[in-house]
């Protein structure tokens, strides 16, 4: 997908049940278990897990479906600026379970200009810069790879900071086409999500374990303090309120828009 083109998403279709599941909020009240055993028999080979591997959420709804499902596919962002740690827990989720890992790369021609014109840390500099970085990186690739599916599973909490308190668990994304999104662990603490890791013994990012609790690109990622807001060592140099990507802004409440 070229930087100057625009994106013509086919919009999903949904039959009535599920669009009434979603406008009363009924699957609110679901368990994690509930929700994605639901969506492997609603969503089948359309339903796919979009994981960072740089925080341990995407791991554990990983380690879920493989239960319920071997089949289920996962996909990854290759920004081309991710930790060597980060590569290394792919090798080790395929070799764990013994599933291939879709890796989503970015269009080279996009980055590519970006970076003659900008520079390589251009998004150091303004955070017009660092959005476009992102766009580029992460937003465009994962729309490009969604248009396959119906139904994407993340491993967003409400509790990791203020911009995803809201965060429901399940919408319709108007930005990728009106896919349907899933957040089973929406009401999950941090500290139960290392409790199922601890459990399951899931496989987890090695940096977790050197004070850095959510890792993204590298130059983008640095270590926390104690006692620090989970994702304060991403984009550290920006204000809390504009620290995300792009590809979890807030949706509207009807699911209408994000």
């Amino acid at each position: 997908m070229s930087l100057h083109s625009v994106a013509t998403l086919e919009e999903k279709s949904f039959d009535n049940n599920i669009l009434e599941l979603v406008e009363r909020d009924t699957i609110e009240s679901w368990s994690a278990e509930e929700i994605l055993t639901w969506a492997v028999g609603k969503f089948s080979d359309k339903l796919t897990i979009a994981a960072s591997f740089g925080a341990p959420e995407g791991m554990v709804l990983v380690d879920m479906l493989h239960r319920l499902d071997p089949a289920t596919r996962v996909f990854v962002l290759d920004t081309g600026r991710l930790h060597p740690a980060t590569y290394d827990l792919i090798d080790r989720v395929r070799d764990r379970y013994g599933k291939s890992v879709e890796v989503v790369f970015p269009n080279h021609e996009d980055v590519e200009k970006m970076v003659r014109e900008k520079g390589m840390n251009l998004f150091y500099e303004t955070l017009k810069n660092r959005q476009l970085c992102c766009q580029i990186r992460k937003v465009q690739p994962m729309r490009r790879h969604l248009a396959g599916f119906d139904a994407y599973v993340t491993g967003l909490r409400r509790d990791q900071n203020l911009n995803r308190a809201d965060t429901r668990k399940a919408v319709l994304d108007s930005s990728q086409g009106g896919v349907m999104k899933l957040n089973p662990l929406a009401d999950w603490t941090h500290e139960r999500v290392m409790d199922y890791v601890g459990l399951h013994t899931v496989p987890i990012n090695r940096l977790h374990r050197e004070g850095y609790p959510s890792v993204g690109c590298e130059p983008c990622t640095r270590a926390v303090g104690l006692g620090d807001d989970l994702r304060a060592g991403r984009w550290w140099w920006e204000n809390d309120d504009v620290k995300e990507c792009g590809l979890h802004v807030q949706e509207e409440a009807d699911g209408s828009g994000i």
